[in-house]
């Protein structure tokens, strides 16, 4: 039976989900990223698409069905009412939120010494799943997002994530002084961006067991991090030019990393 009511209950559980409001459950919206999810293996709660699925989409939902997620197909002008894009995709998917411990991450380490992302306050969704892509694909461990920040697993974080959220260990509302003892504990150097720092990024070794920190669009990473910081690094700039993008910032600097870090095995 095709829901045809905006006010239909399941739809309106899934809002909640989309809004936040359900904190076990994460909101995937487009065909992409739903089928990276399924590819994830995350627990399925719950598909809602168009009742006229594009040939992509069909195949996405057959193996939704073959995963045992209830199918709930939906009248476009109602699904544009659950949609978070502008137009909706079709395709929507309610899925068990990842669940990872800061210890996990801390802890992990294959062939490469650790390599753990930070960020502080981070306030755009779209910067955030950015950066965790970056990340995944520099090489990390993980990601760490300490309280402050926005939620890494919203709509717009997910869909800039590009499916890394569902397979990089991510943890958020992370106090600070948890954060320090933990990776201190573990052999974990601590560096931070800044802006004035003296040190040129592509000046200092960053092969050893590391985590970087980065900071909020605006102010950049808490002072009561930098104190706490070993080194503070920077990335030199032409003037005019005072800084870049948060995410543009990480992605420099995360594949100087793994540039280091490639050459050592060479």
């Amino acid at each position: 039976m095709i829901i045809t009511s905006p006010a239909n209950e399941r739809l309106k559980h899934a809002r909640r989900v989309r809004d936040g409001d359900e904190p076990d459950s994460i909101f995937i919206e487009g065909e992409r990223l739903v089928e990276e999810c399924v590819r994830s293996n995350l627990r399925l709660f719950a598909c809602f698409h168009s009742f006229q699925p594009s040939p992509r989409a069909q195949k996405i939902i057959s193996s939704l069905a073959e995963n045992g997620c209830p199918l709930y197909p939906v009248h476009d002008a109602v699904l544009e009412t659950l949609s978070d894009t502008v137009n909706t995709q079709g395709l929507i998917v309610l899925a068990e939120r990842p669940n990872y411990t800061l210890d996990q991450i801390i802890s992990q380490s294959e062939n490469e010494p650790p390599l753990i992302v930070c960020l502080d306050t981070i306030q755009d969704p779209g910067n955030l799943g950015t950066i965790v892509r970056t990340a995944e694909a520099a090489g990390a461990n993980g990601v760490v997002v300490l309280k402050g920040s926005v939620d890494p697993f919203t709509p717009k974080a997910l869909r800039s994530s590009m499916g890394s959220a569902f397979r990089l260990p991510v943890v958020s509302q992370v106090e600070p002084d948890e954060l320090f003892e933990k990776t201190q504990n573990g052999g974990i150097g601590i560096v931070a961006t800044s802006a004035d720092a003296a040190v040129p990024y592509d000046e200092f070794d960053l092969r050893p067991p590391l985590m970087i920190i980065f900071g909020n669009e605006a102010h950049g990473v808490r002072m009561e991090l930098l104190e706490r910081c070993e080194s503070r690094l920077r990335i030199p700039l032409r003037t005019p030019v005072e800084s870049l993008n948060v995410a543009a910032s990480a992605a420099v600097i995360l594949f100087e990393v793994a540039r280091q870090r490639r050459i050592k095995r060479e």
